[in-house]
This record gives structure tokens, C-alpha cells and sequence, in this order.
């Protein structure tokens, strides 16, 4: 099923409930989206709102959701985010990137990242960053999008008393 891509949607109560519904789908799965222990919808929510606050088509940070195009199902989102710092404002830190647990394996990630990458194109920036947790084989999904590891802070995320991860920092030259 293709997806259908929107940035900046009214994040509307209906929208944040299924955003909600698939971050904690995410996370619940295993997915390195901001939290490391399973989770309520209700933890999410609060967490949601911290993140999203920002998000607006002409505020610092921009959200892009992904739809199942027959369904209309939320099936994977991102956010843009800025440093809030000019000498920085020449890219930008992609976070909290999810696809539904139920939909991996079909190409949506691959398809969220291009359309990422097409909107950052087109805003004209020069970089792409993000920062994932060791330990998952993430760098490995990143780099077919063309992201390169540039850095790798050892042992900075613990996931639980002992297995402390790696911070690995990935870029994606749009020059």
C-alpha cells in the first residue's frame, strides 16, 4: 500500500490520540523513539505534547506524517527539528522517526525518509541529522537512505542498569 505524505497537519485531538496510539505502538515494540521500557498512552501523550509544542508551518519545528493511502491510517511520522541557534539554521535534527510496528517490511521507512529528504531539498538545506541508539543495527536502515555515521558517543543511553547503548550520530549531505 502506498502512503500518503502530509507536513505541518492540524494536530488536532484526534490527530495527537493517533499519534499516541503509534508512538506507543512503537516503542512498546522495541522501537528507539524516546523511551526505553514500556509505556502507556497516557506517558506518551505528555511526552507528545513536550515534543510537539513547536510544531507548526511556520514555528521551529515541523512535523511530517505518512498515511496509508486506501486506509487513512497513520503509519509513520517525523519531526523536523531546529537548533534555534542562526549558525546552525542551515540544517536540521530529524527525530522521533516511526513507522507502525504492523506495517515494517514494506518500504515506509525508505518512503518516509526520500519524502524527508525531498522536503529538506526543497527548503534548501544543506544537512540532515540524527542521532539513533546503538545496538539495533538502525545505522545500518539509515545508511541505505544515504546517511553516513560521523560520530558514535559509547555508552551514553542506558536502556536498563548494564546495557548502556551507544549514541551514534548519522548526517546526510544535501549539498
Amino acid at each position: 500500500m502506498t502512503l500518503s505524505f502530509t507536513l505541518d497537519p492540524e494536530l488536532d485531538p484526534a490527530l495527537h490520540a493517533e499519534i499516541a496510539g503509534l508512538w506507543t505502538a512503537a516503542s512498546n515494540a522495541g522501537g528507539a523513539v524516546g523511551f526505553v521500557h514500556q509505556v502507556t498512552e497516557e506517558e506518551v501523550r505528555a511526552a507528545g505534547e513536550r515534543q510537539f509544542a513547536g510544531t507548526a508551518p511556520d514555528g521551529p519545528d515541523r512535523l511530517l506524517i505518512a498515511r496509508e493511502a486506501g486506509t487513512g491510517r497513520l503509519a509513520a511520522l517525523l519531526v523536523f527539528e531546529s537548533m534555534r541557534f542562526g549558525p546552525m539554521d542551515h540544517w536540521r535534527l530529524v527525530v522521533k522517526v516511526m513507522v507502525h510496528p504492523e506495517l515494517q517490511g514494506r518500504g515506509h521507512g525508505a518512503a518516509l525518509m526520500g519524502e524527508a529528504e525531498r522536503i529538506a531539498r526543497g527548503w534548501g538545506l544543506e544537512g540532515l541529522k540524527l542521532q539513533v541508539r546503538g545496538g539495533l543495527g538502525l545505522e545500518a536502515f539509515y545508511a541505505r537512505s544515504g546517511y553516513v555515521e560521523v560520530g558514535r558517543v559509547p555508552a551514553t543511553i542506558r536502556v536498563a542498569p548494564g546495557d548502556d547503548r551507544d549514541d551514534v550520530i548519522m548526517w546526510l549531505d544535501l549539498r
